[in-house]
Protein backbone atom coordinates (compact mmCIF):
# COMPACT_ATOMS: atom_id res chain seq x y z
CA UNK A 1 0.00 0.00 0.00
CA UNK A 2 1.00 3.62 -0.17
CA UNK A 3 2.16 5.48 2.51
CA UNK A 4 -0.07 8.78 2.92
CA UNK A 5 1.83 12.29 2.83
CA UNK A 6 0.82 14.99 4.90
CA UNK A 7 1.36 18.74 4.22
CA UNK A 8 1.89 20.75 7.18
CA UNK A 9 0.22 24.49 6.52
CA UNK A 10 1.07 27.24 9.34
CA UNK A 11 -1.25 29.88 9.11
CA UNK A 12 0.90 33.23 10.11
CA UNK A 13 -0.33 36.78 10.67
CA UNK A 14 2.22 38.54 9.29
CA UNK A 15 6.08 38.05 7.53
CA UNK A 16 9.01 40.55 8.71
CA UNK A 17 10.09 42.72 6.13
CA UNK A 18 13.11 41.64 4.59
CA UNK A 19 16.11 44.08 5.04
CA UNK A 20 16.81 46.24 1.83
CA UNK A 21 19.79 45.73 -0.01
CA UNK A 22 22.98 47.93 0.41
CA UNK A 23 25.95 48.35 -1.24
CA UNK A 24 28.70 49.08 0.28
CA UNK A 25 31.85 48.33 -1.78
CA UNK A 26 30.68 50.14 -4.81
CA UNK A 27 33.29 51.02 -6.59
CA UNK A 28 33.73 54.91 -7.43
CA UNK A 29 33.96 56.21 -11.14
CA UNK A 30 37.38 57.24 -10.58
CA UNK A 31 38.44 53.94 -8.93
CA UNK A 32 36.77 51.80 -12.22
CA UNK A 33 38.58 53.88 -14.30
CA UNK A 34 42.39 53.32 -12.68
CA UNK A 35 41.22 49.75 -12.98
CA UNK A 36 40.91 49.82 -16.46
CA UNK A 37 44.06 51.91 -17.23
CA UNK A 38 46.14 49.45 -15.09
CA UNK A 39 44.45 46.37 -17.93
CA UNK A 40 45.56 48.30 -20.33
CA UNK A 41 49.03 49.12 -19.13
CA UNK A 42 49.70 45.64 -18.71
CA UNK A 43 48.47 44.71 -21.94
CA UNK A 44 50.15 46.92 -24.04
CA UNK A 45 53.33 47.09 -21.72
CA UNK A 46 53.01 43.21 -23.52
CA UNK A 47 55.65 43.07 -27.04
CA UNK A 48 54.44 41.63 -29.65
CA UNK A 49 55.54 37.67 -30.07
CA UNK A 50 58.63 37.77 -32.30
CA UNK A 51 58.89 36.84 -36.05
CA UNK A 52 61.43 34.25 -36.84
CA UNK A 53 63.01 34.90 -40.01
CA UNK A 54 62.89 32.48 -42.63
CA UNK A 55 60.21 31.42 -45.14
CA UNK A 56 59.54 27.15 -43.13
CA UNK A 57 59.05 29.78 -40.23
CA UNK A 58 56.54 31.83 -41.74
CA UNK A 59 54.86 28.60 -43.44
CA UNK A 60 54.93 27.03 -40.04
CA UNK A 61 53.05 30.18 -38.84
CA UNK A 62 49.96 29.95 -41.87
CA UNK A 63 49.42 26.54 -41.29
CA UNK A 64 48.88 27.00 -37.71
CA UNK A 65 46.20 30.44 -38.37
CA UNK A 66 44.57 27.89 -41.23
CA UNK A 67 44.36 24.78 -38.32
CA UNK A 68 42.11 27.83 -36.44
CA UNK A 69 39.71 27.70 -39.29
CA UNK A 70 36.89 25.06 -38.65
CA UNK A 71 34.34 23.86 -41.43
CA UNK A 72 31.37 25.02 -40.07
CA UNK A 73 29.88 21.72 -41.06
CA UNK A 74 32.49 19.30 -39.68
CA UNK A 75 34.26 19.38 -36.42
CA UNK A 76 37.75 19.44 -37.85
CA UNK A 77 40.40 22.12 -39.55
CA UNK A 78 39.99 22.67 -42.91
CA UNK A 79 44.01 21.64 -42.34
CA UNK A 80 43.30 18.75 -40.74
CA UNK A 81 40.55 18.10 -43.28
CA UNK A 82 42.78 18.18 -46.27
CA UNK A 83 41.53 21.18 -47.69
CA UNK A 84 44.89 22.53 -47.89
CA UNK A 85 46.92 21.68 -51.06
CA UNK A 86 49.87 23.91 -50.54
CA UNK A 87 51.04 26.86 -48.50
CA UNK A 88 54.38 28.90 -50.45
CA UNK A 89 55.83 31.46 -49.04
CA UNK A 90 58.47 34.06 -51.06
CA UNK A 91 59.42 36.58 -49.04
CA UNK A 92 56.53 38.36 -47.67
CA UNK A 93 53.82 37.05 -49.96
CA UNK A 94 51.58 33.46 -48.95
CA UNK A 95 50.04 31.59 -51.26
CA UNK A 96 47.65 28.72 -50.65
CA UNK A 97 46.26 26.67 -52.92
CA UNK A 98 42.93 25.11 -51.30
CA UNK A 99 39.97 23.04 -52.47
CA UNK A 100 36.18 22.27 -51.06
CA UNK A 101 34.59 19.60 -50.19
CA UNK A 102 32.49 19.83 -52.95
CA UNK A 103 31.62 23.13 -55.47
CA UNK A 104 28.46 23.58 -54.36
CA UNK A 105 30.03 23.45 -50.56
CA UNK A 106 27.60 26.07 -48.47
CA UNK A 107 30.65 28.36 -47.62
CA UNK A 108 32.19 28.34 -51.19
CA UNK A 109 31.93 31.93 -51.43
CA UNK A 110 33.06 33.15 -47.80
CA UNK A 111 35.76 30.23 -47.15
CA UNK A 112 38.59 31.30 -49.32
CA UNK A 113 37.88 34.78 -48.21
CA UNK A 114 38.20 34.17 -44.76
CA UNK A 115 41.63 31.97 -45.32
CA UNK A 116 43.17 35.01 -47.65
CA UNK A 117 42.12 37.14 -43.95
CA UNK A 118 43.46 34.71 -41.55
CA UNK A 119 46.41 34.13 -43.61
CA UNK A 120 46.99 37.69 -43.85
CA UNK A 121 46.90 38.64 -40.53
CA UNK A 122 50.02 36.21 -39.84
CA UNK A 123 53.03 37.96 -38.57
CA UNK A 124 55.08 38.86 -41.53
CA UNK A 125 52.93 38.05 -44.03
CA UNK A 126 52.33 41.23 -46.43
CA UNK A 127 50.28 39.56 -48.92
CA UNK A 128 48.39 36.57 -49.14
CA UNK A 129 46.73 34.85 -51.90
CA UNK A 130 43.85 31.91 -52.13
CA UNK A 131 43.91 29.82 -55.28
CA UNK A 132 40.91 27.71 -54.92
CA UNK A 133 41.31 24.57 -57.36
CA UNK A 134 38.82 21.67 -57.73
CA UNK A 135 41.72 19.13 -59.71
CA UNK A 136 42.39 17.00 -57.86
CA UNK A 137 38.59 16.80 -56.04
CA UNK A 138 38.26 16.40 -52.73
CA UNK A 139 38.01 13.00 -50.93
CA UNK A 140 38.19 11.48 -47.63
CA UNK A 141 41.51 9.80 -48.22
CA UNK A 142 43.22 13.71 -47.90
CA UNK A 143 42.04 13.94 -44.34
CA UNK A 144 44.52 13.25 -41.61
CA UNK A 145 44.28 10.65 -38.98
CA UNK A 146 43.27 12.79 -36.43
CA UNK A 147 40.75 14.24 -38.53
CA UNK A 148 39.44 10.72 -39.07
CA UNK A 149 39.92 9.92 -35.95
CA UNK A 150 37.64 13.24 -34.60
CA UNK A 151 35.24 11.74 -36.81
CA UNK A 152 35.11 8.37 -35.75
CA UNK A 153 36.20 6.93 -39.08
CA UNK A 154 39.25 5.18 -37.69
Amino acid sequence: MSEEQKILVEEVDSVPTPPKARVEDVESPAEKLERKKDYLEGFLAQKPEPVAEGDEALQEAVIAALKEIYDPEIPVNIYDLGLIYGVEINGGHALVTMTLTTPHCPVAESMPGEVELRVGAVPGIGDAEVNLVWDPPWGPDKMTDEARLELGML
